[in-house]
């Protein structure tokens, strides 16, 4: 991964948390710092994929693109519905994005030994 999708990652997650948190103090702008964290850091994802035969780590990428996806979806339902359903998406997605965040540095390095 490059110098910078890592950037444009990083910023997305800051983005992401701080569009979270003050979503919670329902101020307008929220979902739209949300949105912009979640759109940056699902297009790193989706642009940095994987190009080997490993069935596992494959399936883990799809995974943590669906993941990406959701974060996105959560930051549409923020803007469009006024209560809080994207919690549900947003918890969906925080949960693959960690499990694969956990499992594809260990297959990674089954995979070199």
């Amino acid at each position: 991964m490059s110098k910078w999708y890592s950037i444009i990652s990083a910023v997305g997650a800051v983005l992401l948390l701080v569009g979270a948190a003050i979503q919670i103090t329902k101020l307008p702008w929220a979902p739209y710092v949300y949105l912009a964290g979640a759109v940056m850091f699902a297009y790193v994802q989706v642009i940095c994929g994987y190009k080997g035969q490993n069935f596992i780590i494959r399936r883990l990428r799809n995974q943590q693109i669906i993941g990406a996806v959701l974060l996105v979806v959560s930051g549409v339902m923020m803007l469009l519905w006024k209560r809080n359903e994207w919690v549900v998406f947003l918890t969906i997605a925080a949960v693959l994005e960690l499990y694969t965040a956990f499992r594809i540095p260990q297959e990674e390095k089954k995979e070199k030994e």
